[in-house]
């Protein structure tokens, strides 16, 4: 029910359905955007003016977030700065709010820690407090603030903005007429913005994109990212190279904020999808769920693998699915142009 009331209001709100009522509804939300704009505007001015204070740490602060609503690919950009970091013999810290971390660490946690065990991964509401933490009892030299631009309570050293060149602006429109947190002209403040997903986009769109945050912020620089399939992986540690599969028919599920790109990477990978589900981003996966897929995998045609993401993956922890091999696919981030700008912003934080 969940997934059916997402996929609703994301063909609203993209204009898919037509009709009188969903244009008085796409009105209605429209509407309800200007408060949500005008606390925004009022928020950041706080800050901006120093009306609210931001905590100032006493080491360097690199804060990864967007402007929209939905995955850009934060949990892979978060790991590359972290390994980057800890290759330069840092010791690095990742604090994030951990969306549903009351139920113990999330997905997006999970996985850094998969990824990155060298790395500890503190969740909470209160950053600044978490900073505290990291800086007294772990001894981190330097912070990644996860999900970080709209969190200005936190003073950051860099501000980084990824901006997925699938969905650049989530619309166009200001939540809950469209998916953006924020105006475009946010932009102003970051000090770095990384378009992600360059891979699977147009030159041409990439490009468009470049002009638009050059519009909005002439002096910000640019780097160009994509997601790389790394390896597959299973929940016994085993891998396999990401080209394995290709050839392959597979029925894939997934709860990403994003589901369309890991669609899109198993057919630029060459599977052939013969069956596809999704979940809500951050989906918990209940009992009556897993027995639900594990009826699905079995209806499947004899030669179909079953594939998932690995953010699914640590929280399933399933070897087999419906008399099946499970296997996730691993992704990481690989910069396309721009790396050394990237290297500079962090040269200056990390002498």
């Amino acid at each position: 029910m969940k997934e059916q009331w997402r996929d609703t209001y994301l063909a609203l709100i993209r204009g898919e359905r037509r009709g009188p009522i969903a244009t008085i509804t796409r009105l209605g939300l429209w509407i309800s955007s200007i408060p949500y704009g005008w606390a925004v505007r009022l928020r950041n001015k706080a800050f901006d003016r120093g009306w609210r204070a931001a905590v100032k740490v006493g080491i360097p602060v690199i804060s990864v977030g967007n402007l929209t609503l939905g995955g850009t690919g934060k949990t892979p950009c978060v790991e590359f700065l972290a390994k980057r970091l800890r290759e330069r013999d840092l010791r690095v810290a990742i604090l994030s709010r951990g969306y549903g971390v009351e139920q113990g660490p999330n997905d997006e946690a999970l996985v850094l820690e998969e990824n990155c065990p060298d790395v500890p991964h503190l969740q909470g509401a209160d950053r600044a407090a978490l900073a505290q933490t990291a800086i007294e009892e772990l001894e981190s030299e330097i912070l990644i603030l996860d999900d970080g631009f709209q969190h200005r309570r936190l003073r950051r050293d860099l501000d980084i903005v990824l901006v997925d060149a699938t969905n650049p602006w989530g619309t166009g429109y200001l939540f809950p007429r469209g998916l953006l947190r924020e105006p475009k002209s946010s932009l102003r403040r970051a000090n770095l913005a990384i378009i992600t997903r360059c891979g699977a986009a147009s030159t041409a769109a990439v490009a468009a994109i470049r002009r638009e945050v050059e519009h909005v912020s002439p002096r910000l620089p640019i780097v160009e990212s994509d997601h790389r399939p790394a390896a597959w992986v299973n929940s016994r540690s085993e891998e396999r190279p990401a080209e394995d599969f290709g050839g392959k028919t597979v029925a894939a599920f997934c709860g990403l904020g994003n589901p369309e790109s890991f669609r899109r990477t198993l057919i630029d990978l060459g599977c052939t999808i013969a069956a596809w589900r999704t979940f809500s981003d951050h989906h918990a996966y209940t009992r009556a769920d897993i027995d639900d897929l594990r009826n699905w995998a079995r209806a499947l045609p004899t030669d179909a693998l079953v594939v998932t993401t690995q953010k699914d993956l640590v929280k399933i922890r399933l070897a087999v699915l419906g008399d099946r091999e499970l296997w996730a696919l691993k992704i990481e981030l690989a910069i396309h142009k721009g790396g050394e700008v990237l290297d500079g912003a962090l040269a200056r934080l990390t002498p």
